[in-house]
């Protein structure tokens, strides 16, 4: 079982301080939404280790990770530029989720392929970025998140460049990887629709806080706090 807990997490960014508390349970899907600045991809940066806390801390399974160092935590991160290095093969930017040297033995490629085939890139694997779709690319950055194994995966804004049908099919696709690895995602969005569709629970986030967090039925139900009614105006996809 994988539990996170953020606890009294707290950071300061120019005027802004922030102050987190938050626990997500195993195989749960949560959706962060809230007004751009309030400090969500923040909040993914400092669980991942790549921005530190002034205080508080960031526990997976009982294990306190404040200080451990991003690769050693249980985590991926995903952003909207798909992490995939542009003068790499696909094939070679999956194997590097194995291998940072890549270096792969017959299963470590076993594994790439795999991945690429569990995504729907099979064929696809020797051309670079710049090659594939805006959709394919992000599939690509899936792939990644597959061969690293790791139990948490965390996107930011990672399906902003594409259109609905994209979104809801990429979605599709985190959903089954979600279920079938047993995997904890936590997505920001700015489309409360992706939400809606995807999410187990929803998050508020306002002004550096978390200040409203509901089931998603209940979080898109009316009567809202009126804040998230203020920021969700009339939501009817």
């Amino acid at each position: 079982m994988h539990r996170l807990e953020v606890r009294d997490l707290r950071f300061d960014y120019e005027d802004m301080r922030m102050r987190f508390d938050l626990a997500i349970g195993t195989g749960e899907f949560l959706a962060l939404v809230g007004p751009s600045g309030a400090g969500k991809s923040t909040l993914l940066s400092l669980i991942a280790g790549f921005d530190r806390p002034t205080s508080g801390r960031v526990l997976f399974d009982g294990v306190d990770l404040t200080a451990s160092r991003p690769a050693e935590r249980p985590v991926t991160l995903l952003f909207q530029d798909h992490n995939l290095f542009p003068h790499l093969c696909i094939a070679d930017n999956v194997g590097l989720g194995i291998r940072p040297d890549l270096r792969l033995d017959a299963a470590g490629k076993a594994r790439v392929e795999a991945a690429l085939a569990e995504v729907g890139l099979q064929g696809l694997g020797a051309r670079r970025p710049g090659q594939l779709s805006g959709g394919e690319r992000q599939r690509a950055a899936l792939a990644l998140a597959l061969v690293r194994e790791r139990p948490l995966l965390m996107l930011d804004e990672p399906f902003a460049a594409l259109g609905p049908a994209l979104r809801r099919e990429t979605l599709d696709l985190v959903r089954r990887m979600q279920r079938s690895r047993g995997l904890t995602v936590l997505l920001v969005s700015h489309q409360p629709s992706d939400a809606r569709y995807a999410a187990d629970r929803v998050a508020f986030v306002e002004q550096g806080e978390i200040r409203h967090v509901a089931p998603t039925a209940e979080f898109f139900a009316q009567p809202q706090p009126p804040a998230v009614a203020a920021y969700l105006g009339d939501v009817s996809d």
